[in-house]
């Protein structure tokens, strides 16, 4: 970008400010549209060679921490994205750290993802919201664990202020299946357009 003072010109090499978050209801008629347009915006920035991993964080041992598993064990099945975190091997407090290790061994600089549930105002439940930086596992139940993701994309599954442990335990599973589908959706068609697009890239060269 350039720009004068008097008679001077600069060049600046400023980037691009980041999308703004987004937020929005699971239950929108074009919730994965607007999650998987915005997911393809993120990718499109990655470097081609540069992997992106979906670390999925949760547990099935409770049915609102569950969103994360449920999300990676559909992807799992329906994508080629690599993904961490599913209902049979679930990435939780306990394994936390060394998943983390265990991705950074086998995927050099990767880019990832990351999917958890959180606990909101009453107004939020339901909703998904995706933004840039890390989530930040056991924040809402005073736990400290390790940041994950260079990006992330949550679901407020229930109310958060009291009683986390007791809240998660008794969130409507219908809810967060349906939140859990539509994340892995939107994680897929993006994800499908980005190695679309690095095949191409590979055959031209």
């Amino acid at each position: 970008m350039n720009f004068s003072i008097g008679s001077f010109s600069f060049l600046t090499n400023k980037k691009p400010a980041p999308p703004a978050p987004l937020k929005l209801p699971h239950t929108d008629p074009d919730a994965v549209g607007q999650l998987s347009d915005r997911l393809r915006h993120i990718f499109a920035a990655v470097p081609a060679y540069q992997p992106i991993v979906v670390v999925c964080v949760g547990t099935d041992r409770s049915t609102g921490d569950a969103l994360g598993p449920l999300v990676g064990s559909s992807l799992h099945k329906h994508s080629n994205i690599p993904v961490y975190g599913t209902l049979d091997e679930p990435v939780h407090a306990v394994n936390l750290t060394d998943r983390l290790e265990e991705i950074q061994r086998s995927h050099r600089n990767p880019f990832i993802v990351a999917i958890d549930a959180c606990l909101g105002q009453l107004s939020s439940v339901g909703c998904i919201q995706a933004g840039d930086g890390p989530v930040k596992p056991g924040a809402g139940v005073n736990k400290e664990l390790p940041p994950v993701g260079d990006y992330h994309v949550t679901g407020i599954v229930n109310v958060g202020g009291f009683m986390e442990y007791f809240v998660l335990q008794n969130t409507r599973l219908s809810l967060v299946v349906n939140m859990a589908d539509v994340i892995s959706e939107s994680i897929r068609l993006a994800a499908e357009e980005r190695f679309s697009s690095s095949r191409a890239s590979a055959s031209l060269e």
